[in-house]
């Protein structure tokens, strides 16, 4: 897969925030922010996009300050928008720990669908840690993120290797190869969750892009349902 072939997720995001930011509810929601930590919004900002700005680093706050509006937008983050500004702050730290871990080279298909990925796992996290009172939650964030991202490599990285054992089985000549592919044609007509992809993929040989386009999910979406789908096929020899 080539770069082309992937949604460019920064220049959604992007696009969706010149929008939202700018919008009659992001005004209400700086209001709402301000009303919880008065002391850390600036006066000149007003909305979520005039925050974003700010929080640049020749937004015209010191380092210091910006860290403690990081820390109000986390204290503030259940409410959506809040949450939403303060991922698209952080979307520099996100792309640098994706580029840190190489956009999950040898593991993801591209380094786009790794940096989708590892949005995805951003507003996961701020879901798990919203409303926490954290001084240093933009650091903090962003090693929560590699560190989870570094789990999820390493077990993707374990699974691909069984899905590739079950794609070598079910493609060999007579015996176990028949027998598995029988078996994955079974249980997906029998509506076994996701073995009809594990089917397709290796035993009929759709691409994982041509499946991920067809049920409409990003690639590695598809990749851990089907990694999901193929442990129990692993290992028939035995």
């Amino acid at each position: 897969m080539t770069l082309a072939d992937t949604p460019d997720v920064l220049a959604q995001l992007r696009s969706e925030w010149r929008r939202v930011g700018r919008s009659n509810e992001a005004r209400e929601a700086l209001e709402r922010l301000r009303a919880q930590s008065p002391a850390e919004i600036p006066a000149f900002v007003v909305d979520l996009a005039g925050l974003v700005a700010a929080l640049e680093p020749n937004g015209g706050l010191d380092r210091l300050h910006r860290a403690r509006i990081l820390a109000a937008l986390l204290l503030g983050s259940r409410d959506p928008l809040v949450g939403r500004c303060l991922l698209q702050t952080l979307l520099p730290g996100i792309v640098s720990v994706a580029r840190k871990l190489r956009f999950g080279e040898g593991i993801a298909d591209s380094p786009r669908t790794f940096l989708a990925d590892a949005v995805a796992e951003f507003a996961e996290l701020l879901k798990d840690w919203a409303g926490e009172a954290r001084p240093y939650a933009g650091p903090d964030l962003l090693g929560a993120l590699r560190c989870r991202l570094r789990r999820k490599m390493l077990a993707d990285k374990a699974r691909r290797a069984e899905l590739r054992e079950v794609r070598e089985q079910s493609t060999g000549d007579g015996g176990v190869g028949e027998d598995l592919a029988h078996r994955l044609a079974v249980a997906a007509a029998a509506g076994v969750t996701d073995v009809d992809l594990v089917y397709a993929r290796c035993v009929l040989g759709h691409t994982a892009s041509e499946l991920a386009a067809a049920i409409g999910v990003s690639n590695g979406t598809l990749h851990r349902r089907l990694l999901v789908a193929a442990q129990p096929y692993v290992a028939v020899r035995s």
